[in-house]
């Protein structure tokens, strides 16, 4: 599983992306042309975040880990909502842009593993599959809440899926890993 699924130009390429759909949400304006053709990376069907930040603080931040479409589409989708359909938050106004700053986290695709307790906390993301009920953890939160596997993994099941914590192991329960790429704009 390769850690870097996207160069730095296409990095640079969607986080213009994504600040273009948030100025033009803000200002009410209609969206630009996505000017992406080249970079035929973008073409590939990632996961990913779009974190929005208010003067250093969180003000938006909404993703999607299965996508039908391009990551620059994606990017474009979740830079819209992380404006104004988090529930914690108002629509971000034209008066913040200036204080606005954008983070993707892009993720790799999802690979499923037969051995949970493969993953390496602090690299590998999961999620985490039973039926209707699923649930992840990025990467960063192993390692910002000090988890080990069997926690990482419990937890998530637990107060994510809404599953037994120890569902991980049962056959039945679907584990994939991935990673994430984050790209942030300079402030």
């Amino acid at each position: 599983m390769s850690e870097e699924v996207l160069g730095d130009a296409e990095g640079m390429a969607l986080l213009k992306v994504a600040r273009d759909v948030v100025e033009s949400v803000a200002k009410g304006e209609p969206e630009p042309d996505h000017e992406v053709g080249e970079y035929p990376q973008l073409e590939q069907h990632l996961g990913v975040f779009v974190t929005l930040h208010l003067s250093g603080k969180l003000r938006g931040c909404i993703g999607q880990f299965i996508v039908d479409e391009p990551v620059w589409q994606t990017v474009a989708a979740m830079a819209r909502a992380a404006s104004t359909e988090d529930p914690r938050f108002q629509p971000v106004t034209e008066e913040e842009l200036p204080e606005i700053s954008v983070e993707l986290s892009v993720l790799s695709p999802l690979v499923k593993t037969d051995d949970p307790l493969s993953l390496e906390l602090g690299v590998h993301g999961i999620y985490v599959k039973r039926g209707p009920q699923t649930g992840t953890f990025l990467p960063q939160v192993a390692t910002e809440n000090k988890m080990t596997k069997e926690a990482f993994l419990s937890v998530c099941c637990a107060h994510k899926a809404g599953l037994p914590p120890e569902s991980w192991q049962d056959p039945d329960t679907e584990v994939y890993l991935y990673t994430a790429q984050i790209f942030k704009e300079k402030q």
